[in-house]
């Protein structure tokens, strides 16, 4: 029998409607160390992630194109595909709610909670950039257009069916408050226990269209006439993925140890997704990580706005590991965070080029020089990393980081401090010594950044872990250079 330890984690399947963006990379980015550093410990990981490919959106940008809405999916999930290729993110299983089995499964589900879905009547409104509807008095609030998409909500009146979310939030709350479901960080946490609390807000949720109206959807079993709402069934690729309801993989991997999501979906991932769960009979999943927002010089980013980053962009610019860094140490992994190309560059001459890049040089230089390339006696242990997995463990990469490089820069002061290359005029013994240990330190970082930037963690330990220094052919971080203005 495989007694391993599993572990499941997943991403928000982002929508197709548009290219990736800055976020998406946030977000593989976080679940990807997440994945890795359970890995490290020696766990099963399933690391699942997928695309949204059904709904009103994807069936305008489709006709817009001249295509075909999943022809258009089709291409858009290449765009994806290649992301999570050069963000270099470790997924082993990759949905996407256009896959037969996924639909498939969404309608057992949808069967499998029969008794908490009832067919009513329906006026609202609603917004096609959202996928969703809205109350009375946000769209009075919002003066009748949609803040998010620049377009007008639109006032419905049809047939719709119902998810009985009135009936399980009790169940949720108590799931939450009891820790049983952990949504990190505590801000969010105590607004979604705020809305569950909120008896007169909290409503029964439309998750069904009329086909009439909308005809790119996963059909609800039984009435050929309604489509699933598409929130409602992406929500189900968590467990599809998985086979449920009867695949062994579900049975080996549910619940799910972390979801990763960013926080304007938290409602749905908090509140809707575990009451379907209960519905269901089945545990939410252990842990919700909800992370914030990107802004470029303090501003949301878009095309319109003419701020937009590309990351694959940045990524073919600077390296992999530089983007992945600045990501996991520059944005604040509790709140909101800015990107800009001049803190970027900052970050990475003073800190990656300065501090790490050079460490690794002169430790290596000097071997070389002084010892021809032999290191001597290395300590192959990690030690005092408590409060580095307590971070880790809590979703704080950015001060995970922050405890890496408190490493590195002791390091350096150690360097300084000693003076090998003064050593190295009277005393070959204790200079072994020296280098010994900064070759320790710097296999112990290379370990601790593993998950966090995997290809430059693999070099110092190429360069070091085999007794012999093997010199890297270029700097690990080759400083930028500023042209003048």
């Amino acid at each position: 029998m495989d007694l391993m330890e599993t572990s499941y984690i997943t991403t928000i399947i982002p929508y197709v409607n548009d290219k990736p963006h800055l976020g998406h990379s946030l977000l593989f980015t976080y679940a990807d160390v997440i994945a890795r550093y359970q890995r490290q410990k020696g766990r099963d990981v399933v690391f699942a992630t997928g695309t949204d490919e059904h709904g009103g959106k994807i069936e305008e940008k489709a006709a817009a194109a001249g295509l075909g809405p999943k022809e258009f999916a089709d291409g858009i999930v290449l765009h994806f595909k290649d992301a999570l290729e050069k963000l270099n993110i470790s997924y082993n299983r990759f949905v996407r709610t256009t896959d037969l089995a996924h639909e498939q499964r969404a309608q057992i589900i949808w069967q499998n909670l029969a008794e908490y879905i009832y067919l009513a009547d329906f006026e609202g409104w609603y917004c096609v950039g959202c996928e969703a509807y809205k109350t009375d008095t946000l769209v009075k609030d919002n003066s009748g257009v949609c803040p998010d998409h620049n377009r007008e909500y639109v006032k419905l009146k049809e047939q719709n069916y119902f998810f009985k979310l009135t009936a399980l939030s009790d169940q949720v709350l108590q799931k939450i408050e009891s820790n049983e479901l952990n949504i990190v960080p505590k801000t969010r946490r105590n607004e979604v226990l705020s809305m569950l609390k909120d008896k007169d807000g909290l409503q029964d949720i439309s998750i069904s269209r009329p086909k009439d109206k909308l005809s790119w959807g996963i059909p609800v079993p039984g009435d050929a006439g309604h489509v699933m709402y598409v929130w409602f069934e992406a929500l189900m690729n968590y467990i599809t993925v998985l086979g449920y309801p009867e695949h062994e993989d579900f049975d080996r991997y549910w619940p799910a140890n972390i979801q990763v999501l960013g926080k304007d979906i938290a409602k749905f991932h908090a509140i809707i997704w575990p009451a379907m769960l209960i519905g269901l009979g089945l545990e939410p999943p252990k842990s919700l990580y909800v992370h914030g927002f990107i802004t470029s010089g303090g501003k949301k980013m878009g095309k319109s706005l003419g701020n937009a980053i590309d990351p694959l962009e940045v990524i073919e610019k600077y390296g992999l590991d530089p983007f992945r860094y600045y990501l996991l140490r520059h944005i604040p992994s509790h709140s909101d965070g800015d990107f800009t190309f001049e803190k970027f560059e900052a970050a990475y001459n003073g800190e990656l080029a300065n501090d790490l890049g050079n460490a690794v040089s002169r430790v290596a230089a000097m071997i070389g020089k002084y010892q021809e390339n032999v290191i001597g006696e290395v300590k192959s242990e990690i030690h005092d990393l408590q409060e580095f997995e307590s971070a880790v463990d809590d979703f704080r990469f950015d001060k995970a980081m922050d405890l890496i490089w408190q490493r590195v820069q002791q390091l350096n002061k150690y360097i300084e401090v000693e003076k090998p290359w003064e050593i190295a005029k009277t005393d070959a013994e204790h200079l072994q010594e020296v280098l010994a240990y900064a070759a320790s330190s710097l296999l112990e970082i290379a370990s601790m950044l593993q998950p966090f930037m995997p290809s430059t963690s693999d070099k110092i330990s190429h360069i070091f872990e085999s007794g012999v220094v093997r010199p890297l052919d270029a700097p690990l971080f080759p400083r930028l250079e500023r042209k003048p203005t």
